[in-house]
């Protein structure tokens, strides 16, 4: 059957508006994704970026490197007598049982793994620790702020009494869980913190793993350079209200680097306190049991120590690295790994690159920096690019944990350094995101959030009184103008930014 040529108008005119409402349809979509903005493309796939030794390492600077590796991924139970935990000293709290453990992704001295990496696909393992070799029904209990998706974790109290603002801070580390009811523990009764009484007073904040890449050549780097560093471009950071400061020393007097808030001077400190904080295990650099409780303690203190005062591992025989102690094989791993390698290659990542740079970022996320001199020759005068420079900013009260240490305040914290964080899963301090823009756009906090800092002494020493005082107000984050510049970029260029940044 035949159409008549009376209906042929009628269909042209009902194909037309198909095609117009495909157009529209089209058009809208266009639209919307225009709307949505830039999007973070998430963590880049493919080769890693880093896990190896520094390049230029002799023959034995390379077995210094693989035998400090090694150390790094064993396994610690209490004493040392369960198969596959051959070392000794966890607990009595502990937040996980190996440096490789939380140190992960993309390779062993990473960041937090997850389920979700291109690289290394595991679940949490903060989620099987609170079963692990326990007795039946001994159980601890994961706290609610560890899933098996989500980021390993430590947490801190920001007050020793939630219930009273003037109360003495806390700010320490409270382990997540304790070896009560561990095969190799038997009488140990220390309970668990009762983390969601102080989840409901708002009291708890954590940290996540910093990956501990390249981090020789931050160690070798002379106070000088960062000092200059920090110096210039003195007129264009005035502009945006940067200033920055560094953290010291109590001892020397010289800056320190590492950790959230730049707290620890050297990676022998920074490996040590880690193993004792994380792991519960005593060293020459942390002798004392943290929760040393009668009952909770069975071996004899320093576990780690230099070997020659072991018999069991060689005495003093054996190579350099079997004669040391884990935490001086965990610094020297650290010490002679190689810095994430970019891939910054496309038009978008080179726009984004000098985009970073144009609106401010790299004021304080440094480039580029060079080492002084060095035992190790391939680190000598090394030119590196951590983007960090190893200061402390304030970032307002968005980001502020209330957590002191060393010169850092409340909302401080060290530049965190951007190399590697294309292969990262998790971002801020303290894991908050996975979002590589959320975490750019929460460097922003109010003006009107203020933080001020008193200190006040009177003392006679000499036949003299001295009244020290100091008080120091900011407020707002010091990288406000920067986000601020970012805002104002165009949608495409801001997606520049973020493909950059997944290309370090």
């Amino acid at each position: 059957m035949t159409k008549s040529n009376a209906t042929r108008p009628r269909l042209r005119k009902r194909v037309a508006r198909y095609v117009a409402c495909a157009a529209f349809v089209s058009l809208s979509a266009g639209i919307l994704n225009a709307q949505q903005g830039p999007q973070d493309p998430g963590p880049r796939p493919g080769v890693l970026g880093a896990g190896g030794p520094i390049a230029g390492l002799n023959a034995n600077e390379q077995s210094v490197f693989q035998a400090g590796r090694e150390r790094f991924t064993e396994i610690v139970s209490v004493s040392g007598g369960i198969e596959g935990e051959e070392g000794a000293g966890l607990g009595p709290t502990f937040n996980a049982n190996s440096c490789a453990a939380c140190h992960a992704q993309p390779a062993i001295g990473g960041s937090s793994p997850a389920p979700f990496s291109p690289q290394v696909a595991v679940p949490n393992p903060q989620v099987a620790m609170a079963t692990l070799d326990r007795v039946p029904g001994a159980n601890n209990v994961v706290p609610s702020f560890i899933t098996a998706d989500g980021p390993v974790r430590e947490a801190r109290f920001i007050s020793t009494n939630p219930d009273n603002h003037f109360a003495p801070l806390d700010g320490g580390v409270h382990d997540l869980f304790t070896i009560k009811g561990r095969v190799d523990a038997v009488g140990c009764n220390l309970a668990q913190p009762d983390f969601e009484a102080q989840l409901a007073k708002h009291n708890v904040v954590f940290r996540i793993p910093t990956p501990v890449f390249g981090l020789g050549l931050v160690e070798n780097t002379p106070d000088l350079t960062l000092q200059t560093n920090l110096a210039a471009d003195a007129s264009r950071k005035g502009a945006l209200g940067i200033s920055g400061r560094f953290n010291t020393s109590g001892n020397d007097g010289t800056i320190t680097r590492f950790g959230w808030k730049a707290q620890n001077k050297s990676l022998l400190i920074f490996a040590a306190e880690a193993y004792n904080v994380e792991m519960g295990v005593t060293s020459e650099g942390f002798p004392n049991k943290r929760s040393g409780v009668p009952g909770c303690v069975f071996n004899p203190t320093p576990e780690d120590s230099s070997r020659i005062f072991n018999p069991d591992t060689g005495g003093t025989t054996g190579t350099a690295s079997q004669m040391s102690a884990d935490s001086v094989n965990f610094a020297l791993f650290m010490r002679l790994s190689a810095p994430p390698v970019p891939t910054t290659s496309t038009s978008s990542e080179l726009s984004g690159q000098a985009k970073f740079s144009s609106i401010g970022c790299d004021l304080c996320h440094s480039p580029t920096l060079v080492t002084g001199a060095s035992p190790v020759t391939a680190m000598g005068g090394a030119i590196y690019h951590p983007y960090s420079d190893f200061a402390l900013h304030h970032m307002g009260s968005n980001l502020a944990d209330g957590i002191n240490q060393g010169a850092a305040g409340p909302d401080e914290f060290r530049t965190a350094p951007l190399w590697g964080v294309g292969q990262r899963l998790f971002f801020l301090h303290d894991g908050r995101t996975r979002d590589l823009l959320q975490a750019i756009l929460a460097h922003a906090s109010p003006g009107t959030d203020c933080v001020a800092t008193q200190s006040f002494q009177q003392f006679k020493a000499n036949g003299v009184f001295f009244l020290p005082f100091s008080q120091n107000v900011t407020c707002a984050s010091e990288a406000n103008g920067v986000i601020s510049n970012f805002n104002r970029l165009s949608s495409s260029d801001r997606q520049d930014i973020l493909n950059f940044l997944r290309s370090l």
